[in-house]
């Protein structure tokens, strides 16, 4: 079995990270964008084509399935990677974990990127999920590219930023951006000393996106199989490595083989 990942950067490291762990034996291929990233700024036509050439770079290694693990990918070039590759290779795209968060009608916050916050995908999904929950959007305006560069002041800063927008008696907290859920460690301190350490619930994708790329392919997870499953890594098509900065995360050393740190700073654990 192999799956096959695509994003701008290492946001695509948390639904890596899942698949190893809820399939050891997955050979895993993640292809990512450095030469074109940030796509966010770009339009949606130009980020269209720049997901396309990574997508065919994946696809050239004849992935089981693809995963769209960017919400900003998903929401603009999802059904061109769909008319392109499928059927031959199934494309799951990332959408932001509202619909669970608003279930039980609680305080809803969503973090996202600023130019997915208030956006009409975003207020969509809110409209047609969260209806009866109390729904706070929170901009995130730097956290993306401050977890891309492993850069822990940074990270501090904007998390802190983002959780003196979330109202303080929030009950569940979405994390609308892939890049988002490799600090979930930080992200729950800031929101504790802003909550007065209260109880509420991440939703990420990472978990869900990876159960369901192994359902298109009539799979279920099986966390006990032997370690089987290779990596490739592909930058802007050619083949690489992964960078220095996705080892600082605890995903990026589970993908790798690697226990220790190249110093865990700014790392956490994947919310389910």
């Amino acid at each position: 079995m192999k799956i096959a990942l695509m994003d701008s950067g290492i946001g695509l490291l948390a639904a890596a990270a899942a698949l190893r762990r809820l399939r050891p034996d997955a050979e895993l291929v993640l292809s990512s964008d450095p030469d074109g990233m940030p796509w966010g700024p770009r339009t949606p036509q130009d980020l269209t084509g720049r997901a396309l050439t990574v997508a065919r770079a994946a696809a050239a290694h004849r992935p089981d399935a693809l995963i769209v693990a960017c919400n900003t990918a998903s929401v603009h070039a999802l059904p061109a990677l769909r008319a392109e590759l499928e059927p031959s290779i199934p494309v799951i795209g990332t959408v932001p974990a509202i619909k669970p968060a608003a279930a039980a009608g609680g305080r809803v916050a969503i973090w996202a990127t600023p130019a997915t916050t208030g956006s009409p995908y975003q207020r969509g999904l809110i409209r047609d999920f969260a209806d009866g929950a109390r729904v706070t959007e929170v901009p995130c305006p730097g956290l993306a590219d401050a977890v891309e560069s492993g850069d822990e002041a940074a990270v501090v800063r904007t998390v802190a930023a983002a959780a003196a927008l979330t109202p303080a008696d929030v009950t569940d907290v979405v994390l609308g951006c892939t890049h988002y859920e490799l600090v979930e460690a930080p992200i729950r301190a800031a929101l504790d000393r802003r909550t007065g350490g209260g109880a509420y619930v991440f939703h990420g994708s990472a978990e869900p996106v990876a159960v369901q790329a192994l359902r298109r392919l009539g799979l279920r997870p099986e966390p006990g199989l032997p370690y089987a499953g290779g990596l490739t890594v592909l930058l802007s098509g050619r083949p690489g490595t992964l960078p220095g900065a996705a080892l600082k995360y605890a995903e990026g050393r589970l993908l790798t083989g690697r226990s220790a740190g190249v110093g865990e700073v700014v790392g956490g654990s994947v919310s389910g």
